[in-house]
C-alpha cells in the first residue's frame, strides 16, 4: 500500500475517515500516516506500523522506506520459513550479522568532512535537496535547503 508513495515519482494517497464524528479527507504520501490510518488484524502488519511510527518519532522522515524495506524482509523470511524450512531464529541471526557487516562497510566508506566547511556545506545541501524533493515544498527545495543548511552551519560554528 505504501510502496507506490516512495521516491520522487511517488503518488499521494487520499485518506477518508469514516467515523460518525469525523468525515474528513486528507492527502499524504507519508508512510506512517497511511499505515496509522488503516485497521490491521495481522501481527506482522502491526509491527510494520510500529516501525514506521518509531522512524517518524526518532528521525521524522523515511517512514515509507522503512515500511517497504521491512515488508520485503518479512516477505523473504516467509519464503525461507515455509519453502526452505529455515528456522525464524536463524533468519533473525542472519539479519543481525548482515547489519554488522553493512555497518562496518558504511564506516569504511564514511568520510569526515567537518573540517572542510565548503565540502561539508555542499554535502549538507545535497542531502537537504534530496530530502525536500519528495515534500510539499519541492518547487522551492533549493531555497529551503539553503535555509536549513545555513542554520546548521551557524549551529556548527557556535559550538
Amino acid at each position: 500500500m505504501v510502496k507506490t508513495t516512495l521516491g520522487p515519482k511517488g503518488m499521494d494517497k487520499i485518506l477518508q475517515r469514516v467515523s460518525q464524528n469525523d468525515q474528513s479527507i486528507s492527502i499524504t504520501n507519508d508512510g506512517a500516516t497511511i499505515l496509522k490510518s488503516i485497521h490491521l488484524d495481522n501481527a506482522a502488519a502491526k509491527i510494520l506500523v510500529d516501525i514506521a511510527k518509531t522512524q517518524d518519532e526518532e528521525v521524522g522522515d523515511g517512514t515509507t522506506s522503512v515500511a517497504v524495506l521491512c515488508g520485503e524482509f518479512l516477505r523473504e523470511a516467509e519464503t525461507l520459513v515455509f519453502n526452505n524450512r529455515v528456522h525464524p531464529q536463524t533468519i533473525c541471526a542472519g539479519w543481525r550479522d548482515a547489519r554488522k557487516i553493512a555497518r562496518a562497510a558504511l564506516e569504511i566508506c564514511a568520510m569526515d568532512k567537518a573540517g572542510d566547511s565548503v565540502a561539508f556545506r555542499k554535502d549538507l545541501l545535497e542531502i537537504a535537496i534530496t530530502t525536500l524533493s519528495s515534500k510539499l515544498v519541492t518547487h522551492e527545495k533549493e531555497h529551503f535547503a539553503n535555509l536549513a543548511v545555513d542554520a546548521v552551519m551557524r549551529l556548527k560554528v557556535s559550538k
